[in-house]
């Protein structure tokens, strides 16, 4: 193992060796002595060092430490992990259908994708992924688990579940799952609503099959709802922005080696009115496109300044398969407008009202309520059900029969296995229930600014 850490380290020497057009200069020889005591640091600890370590965790380890320290949004991608990168790019990747996250060492299916493998299967929000093709995934992040359970389509995969005290069995063959992130409706007064979470690939095309059914009902006037969407590609931004803006320069892209790159709109005429909805979670992409709509004069931005994410990532694939992700220029809006550390801010300024949730209690996600506890707990699970209108008769953190049929109740209604343990998937589940319920009923008044400002 020894000799396999030398060559790897005498490559990452190599890597680290040159210096490109409009990198910071270093001083070489200092440098190199450095990489060489870090070199017999390794091999110090490695002599002394009571556990077995891998070449490729070493090598992972020191590419990671190398792009922690450039920014936050550069890092160091294993060739799997790469591959999984460009397909959520794409919008569109191959699986079985799932959105999942890692709680407590545990890999939870959050929700099945409508028409996916996993749901047609029977696969259910809350279900606990214990083994992929045989490999335990225990203690595994979502990510890690997610490149297991991804894979080539039409290949077989075995997905072993633990749903409550039942182990279950699942034989599926991987599809094309598309990753839709665009929502279309009619509102009052023939005026179009489209939600945009994300830049993808695939983000014009959702968008363009919603547009056609607008054009149907003769809509004129569109919303696009942009709120928390983090961004995603440059060019997805640019192609969207062609559907709404006119011809002329949208972006100004200037790269650490002072070449700059324009990027602009080719449409002739509006077919649209338009009013874009921004907060403090709308970054990157989204700032793109709200800041062009907004120094072109051709819509209204509604809602509140964004994040300020005004650098671009350049994605790079290295010889070995893996990847890499890295600033390599900051973004300007139309006239050379600023959006790094600035933001959009919105012509119409409103501030929605956070639901209140300070009255329920919070789980303590430490333990797993069964009928006959009395925690408060119960008492938090009690009380978000009967604001959700299932039938708790008293909220008095006793977890009675009548608490457990309802509780059994509103797994039934979440796609979650029904058994009256109040699970750390379920307290999840009630929990976001409680602030989706509580959203809907508290009047969206950006939405309410952005219709008046249509109409």
């Amino acid at each position: 193992m020894k000799r396999k850490v030398s060559l790897m380290l005498i490559v990452l020497i190599l890597c680290f060796s040159f210096t490109p057009v409009g990198a910071v200069e270093i001083d070489r020889e200092k440098f190199s002595e450095d990489l060489e005591f870090m070199k017999n640091v390794i091999y110090f600890v490695l002599d002394r060092y009571q556990y077995e370590v891998s070449p490729e965790d070493i090598m992972n380890g020191l590419y990671d430490g190398f792009f922690s320290i450039l920014d936050d949004y550069s890092t160091y991608y294993t060739p799997k992990e790469y591959d999984a990168l460009l397909e959520d790019t794409a919008g569109e990747f191959s699986g079985i259908g799932v959105q999942i996250m890692d709680i407590n060492g545990q890999v939870v299916v959050v929700t099945p994708l409508p028409g996916s493998p996993a749901i047609e299967a029977g696969i259910k929000a809350g279900d606990i992924i214990k083994f992929v093709d045989g490999y335990d995934i225990t203690g595994a992040t979502s990510s890690q688990a997610s490149l297991l359970i991804r894979g080539e389509e039409g290949t077989p995969v075995k997905i072993g579940i633990l749903r409550g005290k039942e182990s279950l069995t699942f034989d599926l063959i991987r599809r094309a799952i598309v990753i839709n992130n665009v929502e279309g409706k009619i509102l009052e007064d023939k005026i179009g609503y489209l939600k945009v979470t994300g830049f993808s690939d695939n983000t014009k095309d959702l968008v363009e099959k919603q547009l056609e059914s607008f054009d149907e009902h003769d809509v004129k006037k569109i919303i696009i709802d942009m709120r928390n969407n983090g961004g995603g590609t440059l060019q997805s931004a640019v192609d969207l922005l062609n559907l709404f803006v006119t011809e002329g320069p949208l972006v100004y892209v200037k790269y650490a080696a002072g070449k700059e790159d324009i990027y602009e709109s080719r449409l002739k005429e509006q077919k649209y009115e338009i009013a874009v909805l921004i907060n403090e979670g709308s970054a990157s992409a989204t700032e793109i496109f709200a800041g062009a709509v907004k120094y072109k004069n051709e819509g209204i931005i509604v809602g509140t300044n964004s994040y300020g994410k005004g650098v671009v990532q350049s994605l790079y694939r290295l010889i070995d398969g893996s990847g890499v992700k890295f600033t390599t220029a900051e973004y300007f809006s139309v006239d050379r407008k600023p959006v790094h550390k600035v933001g959009i801010s919105p012509d119409i300024v409103v501030e929605n009202e956070k639901p209140d949730i300070s009255k329920y209690p919070r789980f303590s996600k430490e333990q797993k309520p069964e009928l006959g506890n009395v925690s408060l707990d119960v008492l938090a699970a009690e009380m978000i059900l009967m604001e959700l209108g299932y039938e708790i008769d008293k909220a008095d953190g006793v977890y009675d029969h009548a608490s457990f049929k309802q509780v059994m109740k509103f797994q039934e209604d979440n796609l979650l296995f029904p058994y009256g343990t109040i699970d750390f998937a379920t307290q999840d589940a009630l929990y976001n229930a409680l602030i989706k319920y509580l959203e809907t009923n508290t009047e969206d008044l950006q939405l309410k600014a952005a219709i008046e400002a249509l109409k």
